[in-house]
């Protein structure tokens, strides 16, 4: 029935409504984007706008996604010229590279969240900040910190000496003290100090040199620095150093980070803005780099879907003719996918 009703239209006909088609779709997917990215750039004023760079995988899977539009080119223009086995071949390389693409784009979302930027995470840490109320010591000497990063006689913990650290406070990770009961704390090398002073454990408990127990809600404080520590993060929630592995942006502008004070224009940020950090603090452009890009993947999983359709149709095909038809209209759908990419990509370098 199919091939009656298809047959009973020009070629010409019936591969200019497909590529009509295609077309159509094409320009709403391109109107739902241009949304999206307006809607970033609307969102980034009068607001805290955290800016991260994209990690390697995201340029390997352009470059892949690149030259499986060049190879997809080469599967048409092989079917027009009547050389099926040769577009058969170079269909399946396209799908291949497709699911490269996917690969490579799943690669660079586990940098991203290993890195600190979760879909929607906090800007500054402000529940168990190092300094506020404990303190650790080394060998007797204070743990201090530097942007975003801890120091230990002004130079930087990292290595051996960051795991060490991490597993001594992963020790008080639990909920509650009451989980501490029976257990024991392992305190090694280190001092731990609440307000200044050390606390030592006995019996489940953490004992103040007054003679005092650590109370519940001064635990949970603990406990806070602990994760804090425990993920690799200090003053704020991105891993790294700010203005080298990621930036703060006010309302367009950059923040400094000069002895544990954000800096705006040169000043130490206001309390107004202090608090206004504080109380909407959360990184939504991290938030919108995932919804854009995964929205974007999401549609090269249907040019994946569609990539397999032709790859079985090019096998068959009743003749070239109809497997260039076939092609012609799914390269526009793939090419524009990699156009798509590309856009996105650059907005993203140098707008997030």
């Amino acid at each position: 029935m199919k091939r009656n009703f298809d047959d009973s239209y020009p070629r010409e006909v019936q591969a200019k409504a497909k590529k009509n088609l295609v077309w159509i779709v094409c320009v709403s997917i391109s109107m739902m984007f241009a949304g999206l990215t307006s809607a970033y750039i609307v969102s980034m004023g009068d607001s805290f706008w955290v800016k991260v760079d994209l990690p390697k995988a995201f340029f390997v899977s352009t470059a892949i996604i690149i030259l499986s539009s060049i190879v997809l080119i080469g599967a048409t223009r092989a079917a027009k010229a009547g050389n099926v086995s040769r577009a058969r071949l170079m269909v399946v390389t396209t799908l291949l590279l497709g699911i490269g693409f996917g690969v490579f784009q799943f690669l660079g979302y586990k940098a991203l969240v290993k890195s600190g930027a979760h879909w929607v995470t906090n800007v500054i840490v402000d529940d168990g900040r190092y300094g506020d109320y404990y303190e650790i010591k080394k060998g007797g000497e204070y743990l201090t910190v530097d942007n975003n990063q801890f120091y230990l006689n002004d130079k930087k913990i990292e290595g051996d000496d960051k795991k060490n650290l991490q597993a001594f406070a992963v020790q008080f990770t639990v909920p509650s003290l009451s989980d501490l009961k029976g257990k024991n704390i392992n305190y090694g090398e280190f001092t731990l100090l609440y307000k200044s002073e050390p606390l030592t454990f006995i019996d489940g408990e953490f004992i103040r040199p007054n003679g005092e127990r650590l109370e519940e809600l001064d635990f949970r404080r603990l406990r806070d620095l602990a994760q804090n520590v425990k993920d690799d993060r200090a003053d704020f929630f991105m891993q790294g150093e700010m203005g080298k592995d990621f930036k703060l942006y006010y309302n367009g502008n950059e923040l400094d980070y000069k002895e544990r004070t954000l800096m705006y224009k040169g000043k130490p940020l206001s309390a107004n803005l202090q608090n206004k950090l504080l109380r909407g603090n959360k990184d939504m452009s991290t938030a919108y780099f995932y919804v854009i890009t995964i929205l974007h993947l999401l549609h090269v999983v249907a040019g994946l879907i569609m990539l397999i359709v032709m790859s079985i149709r090019s096998y068959t095909a009743e003749n070239a003719y109809k497997m260039a038809i076939s092609l012609g209209a799914g390269s526009i759908f793939w090419h524009f996918l990699g156009v798509l990419w590309l856009y996105l990509l650059l907005f993203l370098l140098f707008i997030h």
